[in-house]
């Protein structure tokens, strides 16, 4: 098992005769997904090829789900198209979108992000400006490498890309039930809370690791939320010890204000409710390492 992405999700690609989403279709082809098709409403009726894999190209996420049972979108749409192409993915309800476009205007996710819950929030958004989720072994939507690790009783949940696959290559020998990229954009749709509370209800899930950083009160309030709702073993990792007051890093959400969102105040925050908290990757890492040996 796995949470939210596995062996049976039908996956299709809004953007996906586009460069970067023909790109990361392949990919994701190659990684064992099962991709059923694409979205977009200038090239509807036609296939594309991936390596002798033809896939039918619909007008909408709605008539995509009606021929093939998708229940999982993957979002490759330029920054200024990306909310309508979330709201469509809304509107057909399908469980989960996963948004990797980065770039999209802060008061635009705002505004998808309102309109979902307004809809009742039927479907999970994932991102924006995220990797992606993967559960390895079984499936891969979004831009998270295939061949770095495999599967395994980790859980992971991360704001930062490049420290999802630097902690998926470092753990690979013990692997992941699934690794979920949440983004760091000032707003997102799904939290560290609620991959915690999902890792915390899956039974082939033994120990977490959560990634965080600088900027905003997500951390803390993850760890409140571990206090009262986890049982099962967390370790951390927060970047960004060393970044100014201030300045951006990065990510948009990655912003210093005063002494609030310092790496300092998330690290003691974490381990005030038990979570070991690395100081740096490897060191998280092997924190883990220790924590699954002994159990």
């Amino acid at each position: 098992m796995a949470i939210w992405l596995t062996k049976d999700s039908k996956v299709i690609v809004q953007g996906m005769t586009g460069s970067e989403g023909s790109k990361h279709t392949r990919r994701m082809l190659a990684a064992g997904t099962n991709v059923v098709g694409g979205v977009n409403p200038r090239k509807a009726g036609t296939t594309v090829d991936f390596d002798g894999t033809e896939l039918p190209v619909f007008a909408s996420v709605a008539d995509a789900m009606k021929d093939t049972g998708a229940d999982v979108t993957v979002i490759f749409v330029p920054p200024q198209f990306t909310k309508a192409a979330v709201i469509e993915a809304i509107d057909a309800e399908i469980p989960l979108a996963v948004v990797i476009t980065e770039g999209v205007p802060v008061h635009d996710t705002a505004a998808f992000w309102a309109y979902n819950v307004a809809k009742g929030e039927r479907t999970r958004i994932i991102g924006p400006n995220c990797p992606g989720i993967a559960s390895p072994g079984a499936s891969n939507a979004g831009i998270i490498p295939a061949d770095i690790t495999g599967s395994g009783r980790i859980g992971l949940v991360s704001k930062s890309g490049t420290l999802t696959y630097q902690m998926m290559y470092e753990l690979r020998d013990i692997g992941f039930s699934t690794c979920v990229g949440i983004g760091g954009d000032p707003i997102i749709g799904t939290t560290h809370i609620d991959a915690l509370a999902a890792f915390e209800a899956d039974p082939d899930t033994d120990a977490i690791v959560m990634i965080g950083e600088i900027g905003g009160d997500a951390e803390e309030r993850a760890a409140e939320f571990i206090k009262a709702n986890v049982s099962k073993p967390v370790v951390g990792y927060i970047a960004g010890f060393t970044a100014p007051p201030g300045k951006t890093m990065g990510h948009a959400g990655a912003i210093i204000s005063g002494s609030a969102g310092t790496a300092d105040a998330k690290k003691e925050a974490l381990e005030a409710v038990g979570v070991k908290v690395g100081k740096t990757p490897t060191e998280t890492a092997k924190l883990m390492r220790e924590i699954m040996s002994a159990g």
